[in-house]
């Protein structure tokens, strides 16, 4: 009886370790370009079969390989859809349009931050940091392809006392 126990303690504690291993992966948050979301040396995990089930959405925040050097990773958030034009003006971000609510900022509007309008490439993102004077996004190197999302940041565990999901 008790050597079954342990067999399935065990087992179970096999099957939960493989699930986090091929579900989420560690990630370490390098930089204040998140903030107020999530700030420097933050620890998250990323669900990296999140966009296999269903597809990204605008607002998620994602992990992605860096277009310019593939070996260097960010997480930003999804401003641009497939197909969506988006321009800033003032500060502010339109999205075919329309003014993006985005109540995720400290300081949403910076006078004179403008950036051309884009339409987003099909298969691709753009892609902007919350804390927007600080952050190298897809205003500076262009839209993430899609191949390039490793997965969607769902939950911080470091520092504890910030422990909770992502939004």
């Amino acid at each position: 009886e008790v050597r079954r126990l342990v067999r399935d303690l065990l087992l179970l504690a096999g099957v939960v370790f493989l699930g986090v291993v091929f579900l989420f992966q560690p990630f370490k948050v390098e930089g204040a370009s998140m903030q107020p979301a999530l700030a420097d040396h933050e620890r998250i995990l990323v669900n990296k079969l999140i966009y296999r089930l269903r597809p990204v959405e605008r607002g998620d925040v994602v992990v992605f390989w860096f277009p310019g050097d593939p070996h260097r990773s960010f997480v930003k958030r999804v401003i641009g859809m497939p197909g969506d034009r988006v321009a800033i003006r003032n500060g502010q971000v339109f999205v075919n349009g329309e003014v993006l609510d985005e109540p995720y900022l400290i300081s949403p509007h910076r006078r004179g931050d403008h950036h051309r309008p884009v339409t987003v490439q099909e298969g691709h993102y753009f892609v902007l940091g919350d804390h927007r004077s600080v952050s190298n996004d897809s205003r500076a190197w262009g839209q993430v392809p899609e191949r390039l999302i490793l997965g969607k940041a769902v939950l911080r565990y470091w520092p504890p006392r910030r422990m909770g999901t992502i939004q």
